[in-house]
């Protein structure tokens, strides 16, 4: 029994009496499992007489944090609805946060923090819901994209919820996400299966649309027409050969680089003169925007042409287009392997051999013709042109890929630097079989 008249026990009834009211408080506020939670977090330690009635009790209590996140749980599949028991240890940690409790429940936020959101499903959801989908969306698949490429063009587009929703979808289903290129018509707002039967479904690819993309050759979209349209491809190449009657500078060695690389959708009865004169119409139309005057456009394309080819990323174009014009300012050799490559009709690749970088016949062999090549070596876009008009300020006179899968480049002034770079570079090449198939 207390004693009233005992100072320190006075307080300590006091104290009682408010953790009752706080505990109590929790309890209206929460379902009753949650708020014998928070009362046991609240209250101090019971004396061992207590403790030991209270262990004689059935117990009725959610599983601990370690208990909900152990390593033997954490790679069980994710379901939809939280588990009660992790929906109540996820209520108490949020509310000992937003209470103030103090550096334990921050550690336990810092440390479950994620898995809690999942378990409540704060992480929300991956997919819309099937019946959403609403308006239309036009998406172009190009050759080679991949699954993840395929998923980000998607979300970009409204037609999926989010960047990586198609990409799990895929994985979910085992698809490598191959799909023939083109242009598709699909809706916004879709589930990201729904998106994917509708891109393997023939219907909604559409008709005389066609992809021309940067750095490919003209040789190339001439081949895209003719398998999207009904121009056959004999007729392209020969209007393609009469370049100049369709305002290409007499200058220029063919009408490489003047078809502007977009997306194209050609009336049913185009011929083959119409679809060309669109395509060089709208790389003029850009270079006229750009502020390039017509006498300057074949060397303007020639120099973008050559970046668009050499470069990894649009980030580094304007500095690519800075070392080839100090080489040239400084009467260096360009030594650019994609032109020699171009010339010697190799363009499935960049890398030469020594016969091949010695061949003086090959007009566009910047190893031994100094300057720069004998024309566009492909179809520049936008950003190459840019990078042509006003290269970066800077000092470089070499350039090399030191990482050919994400087109990390390093620049340098000295041939010392240069070299190191050469060095980083093959040490990639060799670092793994992946790698590897980059080099060849």
């Amino acid at each position: 029994m207390s004693d009233p008249s005992n100072p320190d026990e006075r307080e300590l009834t006091r104290r009682e009496r408010r953790e009752q009211e706080l505990a109590a408080e929790a309890r209206r506020k929460l379902p009753s499992a949650a708020a014998h939670e928070v009362a046991s977090a609240a209250r101090p330690e019971p004396p061992a007489a207590e403790r030991a009635a209270a262990q004689a009790l059935p117990e009725h209590r959610p599983a601990g944090l370690e208990d909900l996140f152990t390593p033997e749980n954490e790679h069980r599949p994710v379901k939809r609805r939280a588990s009660r028991a992790g929906c109540l240890i996820a209520a108490v940690i949020v509310l000992a946060l937003l209470a103030g409790a103090g550096a334990g429940a921050l550690w336990a936020w810092n440390t479950y923090g994620e898995r809690i959101a999942e378990a409540m499903g704060w992480d929300g959801p991956h997919d819309y819901e099937e019946g959403e989908a609403t308006g239309e969306a036009t998406v172009t698949i190009a050759e080679g994209d991949t699954g993840q490429v395929i998923s980000k063009t998607l979300h970009d587009a409204g037609v999926t919820l989010e960047e990586d929703s198609f990409y799990r979808h895929l994985i979910e289903i085992g698809d490598d996400g191959a799909l023939q290129p083109g242009v598709y018509q699909l809706q916004q707002k879709m589930t990201s299966a729904a998106a994917l039967a509708a891109l393997q479904d023939p219907a909604s690819r559409l008709e005389n649309t066609v992809l021309i993309t940067e750095g490919s050759f003209a040789a190339d979209a001439l081949a895209n027409i003719a398998e999207a349209t009904d121009i056959p491809l004999e007729d392209l190449q020969a209007a393609a050969d009469d370049y100049t009657r369709f305002g290409v500078p007499a200058e220029a060695p063919s009408i490489e680089g003047f078809l502007f690389p977009a997306t194209y959708t050609f009336d049913p009865d185009a011929t083959a003169d119409d679809v060309i004169q669109q395509l060089v119409d709208e790389m003029f139309e850009r270079l006229d925007a750009q502020g390039v005057a017509p006498e300057n456009r074949f060397e303007i394309l020639t120099m973008a042409a050559l970046v668009q080819r050499e470069s990894g990323g649009e980030a580094d174009m304007p500095k690519i287009a800075r070392v080839f014009a100090n080489r040239v300012d400084e009467g260096m050799l360009l030594q650019s392997d994609a032109t020699v490559a171009y010339g010697a009709d190799s363009t499935h690749t960049v890398w030469t051999t020594d016969e091949q970088r010695a061949d003086a016949s090959n007009p566009y062999n910047t190893y031994v013709h100094e300057g720069m090549p004998a024309g566009p070596i492909g179809l520049p876009g936008e950003a190459a042109i840019a990078a042509a008009i006003s290269p970066a300020d800077g000092d470089w006179l070499y350039f090399v890929p030191v990482n050919l899968e994400t087109g990390e480049t390093v620049f340098s002034s000295t041939l010392q630097e240069h070299e190191a770079a050469v060095a980083r570079l093959q040490e990639w090449c060799r670092a793994s079989e992946e790698n590897a198939v980059y080099c060849e």
